[in-house]
């Protein structure tokens, strides 16, 4: 009877083979899992940062009106250094340029002072973890003049 290749039968074949073929597949699926282990990982952490972004933005509501002060302001402090150990990420910031991909417009003007499409205002931050947008900055954008009409 002839044998082919690949049917565990050869001059390659026996329990050594057998054994390299079985550690190869173990080996992938122990990546594998600890892979997807990861992603649910990334996954888990965004929703919960995500379901915080509202908190944060009571807190740059409360800064603003000058209320973040003694044992509060220590604790909005630890909450935002413990989501950043987290891997969350703010931007925007007045005087970027102006990037449709992490930027929401909410408000438009003309400016002679500029050259290109820039943030002026930051209204809301926008935030990110890791490569993951969870939500863009809201932002007013100034544009030079148009040419003459």
């Amino acid at each position: 009877m002839a044998h082919s290749a690949g049917d565990g039968e050869g001059p390659n074949s026996g329990p050594d083979e057998d054994l390299r073929r079985l550690k190869a597949e173990y080996d992938n699926y122990r990546r594998r899992v600890h892979r997807d282990r990861l992603a649910v990982r990334e996954i888990a952490v965004s929703n919960v940062l995500a379901r915080l972004l509202p908190v944060l933005d009571a807190l740059d509501r409360a800064r603003a009106a000058g209320e973040v002060v003694d044992g509060f302001g220590a604790v909005a402090d630890l909450l935002e250094s413990e989501l950043g150990a987290l891997g969350l990420q703010s931007f925007g910031e007045p005087g970027e340029a102006f990037d449709p991909v992490l930027h929401l417009a909410v408000g438009y003007t003309r400016s002679a002072v500029v050259t290109g499409p820039i943030c002026i205002e930051v209204v809301r931050a926008g935030y990110r973890v890791g490569g993951q947008m969870l939500r863009p900055a809201e932002v007013v954008v100034a544009e030079p003049p148009s040419g003459p009409d």
